[in-house]
């Protein structure tokens, strides 16, 4: 642990330490009075990733990245940090707090408890939990598509989008085919001229798309080889498959709870509070919440003022009066450095080009923002 836990206080636990977990413990180091409980933050990982940055990080060492968006929390004032995989929550009884169980079969108690875990991905943004398996993973990705003369990115939501201009940002002369299920790129949640847009886009960096098809096999390692579609189309001389699709809720420990507290998804079902359901005193925020919107960074700072003010609530024995409403739909997917698109679902729908797709995201990724909220420069 960062520092240690004083066993005379009750303990505050987030589980997760992504922008969800993050910006919720936080919240509660200063909010919750110090001398009667301990902010616990619990994550699977030695620092913070910076996922946004992630894609690009496989892809090349550009930017010293792996030295910037990887990020410990020592230090978050008032933050006690553990390093951990949760097996299991054993629930004193409802409302009552209880304890973590952790691999290693250490446990941990809580008096309120926070689920903040993230989804999980296929392929490079599968890194690990060490540092030496992340940065393992990072460079073994990086050997990959250095050597790669033709990629095929299977999934065309916004990781796919990014990945293809990653790769053509660094090694142009790499041809990339983009596979989708769908008509169109992303999903329906978009609308049609927006979905269009980032098809152009992607054809402009020099990469070919199909559509409503899908690639299930693999090239042996080291071998060029003619991939046949599940509809039949051939697509000659690939040496490198990316899976860009299927991301899970990290949820898989939560079920220890019972029956009915995740969805036939793993996502977890709460209360407008952001409560689980017949778990009083555990919450959940972030990409494993059920919620009719799509799993974003960006939304995950509400979250956290919602659910850092009613664990204050519950902890205090006050009705928990903030409740979620959900937010507009939003997103920003940079084509390398100097080329995206976004856009933001008010008024009409507003669309942005390549200028501010680079300013706001693109050209740097938001690392100087994370590094300055955990107190780095």
């Amino acid at each position: 642990m960062s520092k240690k836990l004083d066993n005379s206080k009750k303990n505050v636990v987030v589980v997760g330490g992504g922008l969800a977990g993050l910006a919720a413990a936080k919240g509660l180091v200063t909010k919750l009075d110090a001398t009667k409980y301990n902010v616990v933050l619990v994550t699977s990982k030695p620092y913070y990733i910076h996922l946004i940055a992630l894609i690009r990080m496989t892809v090349s060492d550009i930017d010293d990245l792996e030295n910037r968006a990887l990020i410990p929390y020592d230090k978050v004032s008032g933050l006690i940090h553990k390093v951990g995989t949760v097996v299991s929550i054993e629930e004193t009884a409802p409302g009552e707090g209880g304890s973590l169980v952790f691999v290693d079969g250490e446990r941990l108690p809580y008096a309120a408890l926070l689920l903040s875990t993230g989804s999980t991905w296929p392929g490079p943004l599968a890194v690990g939990d060490s540092d030496k398996e992340i940065r393992n993973n990072l460079k073994q990705w990086r050997s990959k598509y250095a050597t790669a003369r033709h990629v095929v990115i299977v999934g065309g939501g916004p990781v796919g989008i990014e990945t293809v201009g990653e790769i053509k940002d660094v090694y142009p002369d790499t041809k990339v085919t983009l596979v989708h299920s769908e008509a169109q790129l992303l999903s329906a949640t978009y609308p049609d001229k927006f979905r269009r847009v980032l098809a152009t886009k992607v054809k402009q960096r020099g990469a070919e798309i199909i559509f409503e098809d899908y690639v299930d096999t693999t090239p042996p390692a080291g071998q060029t080889v003619d991939i046949t579609t599940r509809r039949g189309k051939v697509i000659k001389d690939v040496d490198l498959v990316v899976p860009a699709f299927g991301s899970r809720p990290n949820t898989a420990f939560i079920a220890s709870l019972g029956s009915g507290v995740l969805t036939e998804s793993g996502t977890v079902k709460v209360k407008p509070t952001l409560e689980l359901l017949h778990h009083p005193g555990i919450f959940a925020a972030g990409d494993i919440i059920e919620w009719a919107e799509k799993k974003q960074a960006a939304k995950t700072a509400k979250h956290a003022s919602i659910v850092t003010a009613n664990m204050v609530s519950f902890l205090a024995g006050q009705p928990q009066k903030v409740l979620y409403k959900g937010q507009y739909e939003l997103i920003l997917i940079p084509i390398g450095k100097k080329y995206g698109a976004g856009y933001f679902g008010l008024l009409w729908g507003i669309l942005v080009g390549d200028f501010f797709s680079s300013l706001l995201k693109g050209k740097e990724l938001l690392v100087s923002a994370s590094r300055a909220a955990l107190n780095y420069k």
